[in-house]
């Protein structure tokens, strides 16, 4: 290997999504390519599995860890944690993709580290690991010597990630024009639902998060709710975030973006009127909330998003 090559390490633990290790090796394929035709280096890309970590003596300049189809987290496997934490401590990159953070989290490198992971993973995740700084709301999270990405298909922005470190923004723009893909401006919390829990078992809450579906429009208040549900307001607010997660405010706020999301993907009602249509009387409080949340204004997340308007209809 010349000093203008760098080695990668994809490891293929059992039930690892293949979609993911072959595209990503198609992708440096296709940057290897771009990036001879200018003189610059390239990237070996090598499968590894738990015989090879047992077997080689190798120590690679970065590791990618993608998560497991069948649902495997890595816990317990020893064997790879110990690899993982040799080839780190041997200066290699460590990468994870969606849940192949808990195989980092496993091996005890994420701790203290900020990260991300899927938004479906973060209570979960959060739960294993209470000392990583998770951010799920993130796509890709760069903490110099740890690279973790979020969705399932943030492989693609790992894989470019990693390019333009080593083979130079030029290679990637040529490799992301090659494979018709955008390279940045992506983030989780553009993709990510508000998906309450609602096998909790308090019967009251659920009630109220049934009539509060269908209702986002109305004049909605923490007292009002208590109400609803014939609880005290201090009984209330203690079960519903214990049931879902979130304060009533909080929950009422990602509900009403949640029905804005589906009326701007949906319908061609004026963003003006979403906002009033899904309980905001203030045009610029909810054009400011619907930001801050999924990362977008509404009529960014409209052309993205929106059914009608990538149909052409």
């Amino acid at each position: 290997m010349t000093s203008n090559s760098h080695s990668i390490a994809i490891i293929a633990y059992r039930d690892v999504q293949m979609s993911a290790v072959l595209g990503l090796a198609d992708l440096f394929t296709i940057a290897n390519r771009h990036s001879l035709k200018l003189g610059g280096g390239r990237l070996d890309v090598t499968q590894v599995d738990e015989t090879m970590m047992l077997e080689a003596t190798a120590s690679f300049d970065a590791i990618i860890l993608l998560p497991s189809l069948g649902g495997s987290r890595g816990e317990g496997e020893t064997a790879i944690h110990n690899w993982l934490r040799e080839q780190h401590a041997g200066g290699a990159l460590m990468c994870s993709v969606c849940a192949g953070a808990f195989w980092l989290g496993h091996s005890g490198l994420l701790k203290g580290r900020p990260a991300t992971t899927h938004w479906v993973l973060e209570e979960e995740f959060r739960s294993c690991f209470p000392d990583t700084q998770l951010s799920a709301e993130h796509l890709l999270i760069d903490d110099n010597d740890i690279v973790t990405a979020g969705g399932l298909m943030a492989w693609l922005d790992l894989g470019l990630f990693i390019v333009n470190r080593w083979l130079g923004p030029q290679v990637v723009s040529q490799t992301a024009r090659h494979l018709l893909i955008d390279p940045s401006g992506r983030e989780q919390r553009n993709y990510r639902s508000f998906m309450p829990p609602l096998n909790h078992g308090d019967r009251a809450i659920l009630t109220l998060q049934h009539w509060l579906e269908g209702h986002t429009d109305s004049e909605i208040t923490v007292t009002g709710m208590a109400e609803r549900t014939k609880l005290s307001s201090r009984t209330f607010l203690r079960r519903f975030k214990k049931a879902t997660g979130y304060t009533p405010n909080s929950y009422v706020q990602n509900l009403r973006i949640e029905k804005a999301r589906g009326l701007l993907e949906r319908t061609r009602i004026p963003v003006s009127e979403i906002g009033w249509n899904v309980g905001y009387q203030d045009a610029s409080a909810f054009s400011r909330v619907f930001r801050a949340t999924t990362g977008l204004t509404a009529g960014e997340y409209r052309n993205r998003f929106g059914v009608l308007t990538r149909s052409g209809l």
